[in-house]
């Protein structure tokens, strides 16, 4: 792709994050999606069929980064569970206008448990892997861990990042190894 349709789609995906930080999808319009952008519509529609597209997009975009993070570390290793962690919190902290809008109440509920069952996924996989848990346990350990850990993320967005990366995958892994280690007593 050129540099000018990246900076299209750039400057489009903002503006629209800017308008469902104001308002719910259901009430924004492409108009002013286009206006906000200094792009015309037909512009719009040769990139998006429409503004769910467009969510789509950003979403699955998202998705895809924490995937591939989550993928290239081994968490059944404590060193390698705090990186990615903190890798992880870096990258909301970098994308935190479009991660604070998705996870708040503007944002898609089914974009919120796609990542909670990405979540989930990954560390299902670790603990069983690791034998920490009884393989009855080991779902709801994770559901408990997942859902735990994202509403953090989404009270750290919501108070304005305000500890650093690292202090909250230091709160999210000792959480998390409560949980587990609670378990095994």
């Amino acid at each position: 792709m050129d540099r000018r349709k990246k900076y299209t789609r750039l400057v489009l995906k903002n503006s629209f994050i800017k308008r469902m930080q104001e308002k719910p999808l259901s009430t924004i319009t492409i108009k002013e999606v286009c206006e906000l952008a200094d792009i015309n519509r037909s512009t719009f529609y040769s990139h998006y069929k429409d503004l769910y597209d467009l969510l789509t997009q950003i979403e699955d975009e998202i998705i895809e980064d924490l995937n591939e993070t989550l993928t290239s570390y081994n968490y059944s290793e404590d060193e390698e569970a705090i990186q990615m962690t903190e890798k992880l919190m870096e990258y909301i902290a970098e994308n935190h206008e479009s991660c604070q809008t998705l996870f708040s109440e503007h944002g898609d509920p089914d974009f919120q448990k796609k990542v909670i069952m990405l979540a989930h996924t990954h560390l299902l996989n670790s603990l069983k892997e690791d034998q920490v848990a009884a393989p009855y346990n080991s779902e709801y350990l994770s559901l408990f861990i997942a859902n735990g850990s994202i509403h953090v993320v989404q009270n750290w967005l919501k108070n304005g990042l305000k500890e650093s990366p690292e202090e909250i995958a230091e709160l999210i892994i000792k959480l998390a190894t409560r949980g587990v280690s609670g378990l095994q007593s």
